[in-house]
C-alpha cells in the first residue's frame, strides 16, 4: 500500500512539473518596443500600405529592420495614439484607458491612489509571473503616496533609466545631477540638473548662459560645440536662436553609432540577455540579468529621433546628399486655422527658417530615423534569439511613436496637435503564434495606443472579459486581426499639452477637433462645452480624401455644417459626457490629490459607431 500511495504521488508530481512547464510555455516572452516624435512616413513599409510609394512625401528614408517587422508579422496600418505629447500617450498605453478616462490628460504627475486608479500593465505582468524590465525613457509619471507624501513607484522589478546612464557619463547627451567643478576648477555656485553634450574623448560641454556668466574662464564653450557639432536650435520669430537655445533639430552626434543614448539602451537590452542570473555592469551601477525560469516582459523606450536630433556622422552623411521637399504654410492655410492650434504653431514655427535649415532639419531627422532603425534589429534579433534558444514562445508590440512629429507641416516643427502627421502611429505585432498574428498581413481597421495593453495581457494569459480588467478602454488586437473585434468607425482622443485642451475624433472621411475646455482647472466647468458657442469652440474639419494633408478647414463652411454637427454632438457625449474624470492630483512632482471629479450625462456614447454621409 505504501509503495502503491508513492509511486501514485510520484506520478501526480510528473505530471505537475509537466502542467507547469507547458503553462510556462504557453505565456510568450514579450518585447514592447517604443520610439518617441516619430512619424509614420519614416517607414517604407509604412509608405507603401497607405500611398503605394515607399518613399515619404518629402523624400528619401530608410527603415529595412521595421521593414522586416512587417513582413515578419501583422500590421495595424491605421492606429492612432490617444494624446499627441508624450507623457499622456505613455499613459494611456501603459493603463490602457483614454485620458478622459484616466484623468491624466497631460504632463502631470499623478499618483494610484484614487478610487479611478487602476494597475498598470507591468503590474498586471507581474501578477500573472513575469520578470518585467524596462529600459530607457518611461515618461509615465506616476507616484504613490506614502506617509502623507507622493514617491515614485517601482513600476517595473527591474529598470535601466536615462537617468542612469546620464550621471554614468555613458551618454553623449543628457543632464548631470549635480555639477560642481569642470576640468578640476570649482564653480562659483554648483548646478543642478544641468544640461550637456559629452565628445568620444570623454570631455563633457555644458550649454548654459548663466555658467559661462558667473565662471567667464569657461565662456564660449557653448559656441564651440555648437560650431563642432554644426547645431540647429530650436527659435522662432520671437525668440532667436542663440547657442543656448533650448532644443536640437539637427546636428552630428558628439559619439559614434552604437556609442549614443539609445545605443547603450540597446547593448543594456542584449547583455540583460547575455547574463542569465548573474549580474552585469552600466559603468559603476549593476544590475542582474535575465531569470530564464520566468516569461520576460520587457519595454525598451528609446528616445530616437525625439531631440536633440543628433545622428551619428556616417547616417548624417548619407542623408545630406539627398534634397527633399518641405512642406510649406500657405496664407489660406493660415487664415483658416482654429486659434488655438495657431497658438502651437507660433510656439514652434519653422516657416521662415532659411531654405538651408529646413533642409537640415529634415535631412538629420530622417538619417536619425535609420540609425534607430538599425538599433531595433539588434533588440529585435537578440529577443528572438534569447527566446528561441530557450524553446519558449514569444510576441514583439512595436510601435512607432508615442506620437508623430511635424517638419514645417501646417508651419511647424514639434507635435500636441490633432493633426494626421502628429497622430498617425501603425504598430506591428510580430509573434511566434502566427495564427493570431499572421506574417505580412496588414489590417486597416483602426487601432488605438489603448490597445496595447490589453494585447499583451491577453497574449500572457489573462482573460481580459473579466470583471477584473474592465477598466480597459482597448480592445486584444489579436481579435482586431481575425475580424472578431467590434469594428471602429472613429478613433478619438484629448489632450491638454501646450495647445490647452483639446478633443478629436477621426473616421475614414473626416477628422473633427474642439477646444474641448474653457482651461485647465480639473474638476471645475466640466460641460462648458456643451453651453458654449460654436465660435468658441474653436472647430476645425477636414474632408481626409480630398485634402489628406488637413490644410483646408471646413468647420464653418455651410456645406459641411451637418456633418460638423454631428461629429461635434458625438466627439462631446464621448469625451464629456462617457465616464469623464478629471483629478486636481497637486502641484508639480507632490502628487497626493485623490478627489475624482466625474461627469456622465451620456453613458454608452463610446460605441465605436458613427455614420457619416
Amino acid at each position: 500500500m505504501k509503495r502503491t500511495n508513492k509511486i501514485f504521488l510520484m506520478t501526480m508530481i510528473f505530471f505537475f512539473m509537466l502542467f507547469r512547464g507547458v503553462f510556462a510555455q504557453q505565456q510568450p516572452n514579450v518585447l514592447w518596443i517604443l520610439t518617441d516624435d516619430h512619424r509614420y512616413d519614416a517607414v517604407r513599409a509604412f509608405n507603401k500600405m497607405l500611398t503605394g510609394d515607399e518613399m515619404s512625401g518629402l523624400g528619401y528614408v530608410e527603415s529595412p529592420s521595421i521593414d522586416r517587422l512587417t513582413q515578419m508579422g501583422t500590421t495595424f496600418v491605421n492606429a492612432y495614439c490617444q494624446a499627441q505629447g508624450c507623457a499622456p500617450s505613455r499613459a494611456s498605453m501603459h493603463y490602457g484607458r483614454y485620458p478622459f478616462r484616466s484623468g491624466v490628460y497631460e504632463f502631470e504627475y499623478h499618483n494610484d491612489n484614487t478610487e479611478n486608479s487602476y494597475p498598470h500593465l507591468p503590474a498586471q505582468m507581474e501578477k500573472l509571473g513575469y520578470q518585467t524590465l524596462h529600459i530607457g525613457k518611461l515618461g509615465v509619471r506616476l507616484r504613490t503616496i506614502k506617509d502623507g507624501k507622493a514617491v515614485a513607484p517601482h513600476m517595473y522589478q527591474t529598470d535601466i533609466d536615462f537617468k542612469t546612464l546620464a550621471n554614468e557619463g555613458l551618454a553623449e547627451w543628457g543632464k548631470l545631477s549635480l555639477l560642481k567643478e569642470i576640468d578640476g576648477q570649482p564653480l562659483v555656485k554648483p548646478f543642478r540638473n544641468i544640461k550637456y553634450l559629452k565628445t568620444e574623448d570623454g570631455k563633457y560641454h555644458f550649454f548654459d548662459k548663466t555658467l559661462e556668466t558667473q565662471n567667464p574662464q569657461f565662456a564660449g564653450m557653448a559656441q564651440e560645440i555648437y560650431d563642432q557639432l554644426d547645431l540647429l536650435r530650436k527659435h522662432t520669430p520671437k525668440k532667436p536662436e542663440t547657442v543656448f537655445s533650448d532644443g536640437i533639430l539637427g546636428g552630428v552626434s558628439p559619439r559614434p553609432a552604437g556609442k549614443t543614448r539609445d545605443g547603450y539602451y540597446t547593448s543594456a537590452w542584449i547583455d540583460f540577455l547575455h547574463h542569465e542570473n548573474e549580474d552585469f555592469k552600466l559603468g559603476s551601477v549593476s544590475f542582474k540579468g535575465v531569470d530564464p525560469t520566468k516569461p520576460l516582459f520587457c519595454h525598451i523606450g528609446y528616445d530616437f529621433p525625439h531631440t536633440p536630433v543628433l545622428p551619428p556622422e556616417e547616417y548624417r552623411n548619407r542623408f545630406q546628399q539627398y534634397t527633399y521637399k518641405v512642406p510649406e504654410l500657405t496664407k489660406s492655410e493660415w487664415a483658416k486655422m482654429p486659434a488655438q492650434l495657431k497658438r502651437q504653431v507660433n510656439n514652434a514655427y519653422s516657416n521662415d527658417f532659411t531654405a538651408e535649415e529646413k533642409q537640415q532639419m529634415v535631412q538629420d531627422y530622417y538619417a536619425f530615423c535609420a540609425y534607430g532603425d538599425h538599433l531595433v534589429g539588434q533588440s529585435v534579433d537578440a529577443f528572438i534569439k534569447y527566446s528561441e534558444s530557450k524553446k519558449q514562445p514569444w510576441m514583439i508590440v512595436y510601435v512607432n511613436g508615442d506620437h508623430g512629429w511635424k517638419l514645417n507641416e501646417h508651419g511647424a516643427y514639434s507635435k500636441f496637435t490633432p493633426w494626421d502627421v502628429d497622430s498617425h502611429n501603425p504598430i506591428v505585432i510580430v509573434s511566434s503564434d502566427k495564427k493570431s498574428f499572421p506574417a505580412g498581413k496588414v489590417i486597416r481597421d483602426y487601432a488605438e495606443f489603448v490597445d496595447i495593453a490589453p494585447t499583451i495581457l491577453s497574449a500572457a494569459g489573462a482573460n481580459i472579459k473579466k470583471e477584473d480588467f474592465k477598466y480597459l478602454d482597448g480592445m486584444d488586437m489579436a481579435q482586431i486581426a481575425a475580424g472578431k473585434a467590434p469594428k471602429r468607425d472613429y478613433v478619438v482622443g484629448e489632450s491638454h499639452a501646450v495647445t490647452g485642451p483639446r478633443a478629436f475624433i477621426r473616421t475614414k472621411d473626416y477628422v473633427f477637433s474642439i477646444q474641448s475646455r474653457p482651461d485647465k482647472k480639473r474638476g471645475d466647468n466640466m460641460q462648458w462645452a456643451r453651453r458654449a458657442s460654436y465660435q468658441e469652440l474653436d472647430a476645425a474639419l477636414y474632408h481626409i480624401p480630398a485634402d489628406p494633408h488637413e490644410v483646408n478647414n471646413l468647420a464653418y463652411d455651410k456645406k459641411y455644417e451637418k456633418i460638423a454637427m454631428k461629429m461635434k454632438d458625438k466627439l462631446i457625449n464621448i469625451v464629456l459626457g462617457d465616464n469623464r474624470a478629471e483629478v486636481n492630483w497637486g502641484k508639480g512632482m507632490k502628487a497626493t490629490g485623490t478627489e475624482v471629479f466625474y461627469s456622465n450625462f451620456a453613458p454608452g456614447a463610446h460605441d465605436y459607431k458613427l455614420k457619416i454621409k
